[in-house]
């Protein structure tokens, strides 16, 4: 609603008083509506659990007790032979309700072997990046995210080279910090960084982005059966514009090799 105040003329008695008011516009808008999320990162391990069977029901039954608006997955096939020539992002997304992305690393077992991500709300502009190989080729699997308010957020799915040698790791986090630093939309960048909290791969983030936190307790990712490496992360940018800094790990012992991480976060 616009007001507009102008000159006018306002009787006092048998005074009259001449006002001469500059033109005021007063723009009145609602409050601004906080989105409250929440978000996982999976390395699933294409759906082969620690009873070396590939089982994507169980797979399934896992993301969906995480209670995820939005999930990273790590190590997903498409359409591959070893896991049964199923499209998995596309049978996940089915069987939960949520629109799933695909990002493929290379072509594998006639069909392809790369990351996902599901989403209940809208994906738009998917890409994937390519990012310098490493041991394997890889790609960062971009979308913005369409959120009830109607705002938008750059999530980015990530997993950056295994090998403890951190030379080709840290080339692919440089080419997509190179990226990101151009986007001014509030991000969500998450995933399997192969690497831990005080490493370079982690440190070279810290500038615009926060971690959620971890229990102190319970901080690690890997592996699922006998944990000791914090690898896998979840971070938001900018700081101030999310509340909620905390996540926690979920322990299962036979989906995967990996276990979840999971934080509720609020987009202000």
């Amino acid at each position: 609603m616009l007001m507009r105040f102008s000159q006018f003329r306002r009787p006092v008695g048998r005074a009259v008083v001449g006002l001469s008011l500059l033109a005021v516009v007063v723009a009145v808008h609602p409050a601004p509506q906080a989105d409250t999320i929440t978000v996982a990162t999976y390395n699933i391990r294409h759906g082969r659990g620690m009873d070396e069977r590939v089982d994507l029901t169980r797979t399934a039954a896992a993301i969906r007790a995480l209670g995820a608006d939005l999930v990273a997955l790590q190590e997903v096939d498409r359409r591959v032979q070893r896991s049964g020539s199923e499209d998995q992002p596309a049978v996940l997304g089915e069987r939960l309700g949520l629109q799933p992305a695909f990002g493929g690393f290379f072509p594998y077992q006639g069909g392809e072997y790369g990351m996902a991500l599901l989403s209940r709300f809208p994906l738009e502009r998917i890409t994937p990046l390519r990012l310098p190989d490493g041991n394997e080729p890889r790609v960062a699997l971009m979308a913005q995210v369409l959120l009830p308010s109607g705002a938008r957020v750059q999530v980015v799915n990530v997993h950056f080279d295994w090998v403890r040698d951190d030379s080709l790791r840290y080339r692919q986090v440089e080419a997509l910090a190179a990226v990101l630093d151009t986007v001014s939309l509030p991000m969500i960048l998450m995933g399997d960084f192969n690497d831990v909290p005080g490493s370079r791969t982690l440190l070279r983030w810290r500038s615009r982005f926060v971690a959620l936190a971890k229990p102190a307790e319970d901080p690690f990712t890997f592996s699922s059966t006998a944990p000791t490496k914090e690898i896998d992360h979840i971070l938001l940018s900018p700081a101030a514009r999310w509340e909620g800094r905390t996540a926690r790990v979920v322990t299962d012992t036979l989906t995967s090799d990996h276990r979840a991480v999971v934080g509720r976060v609020t987009l202000r």
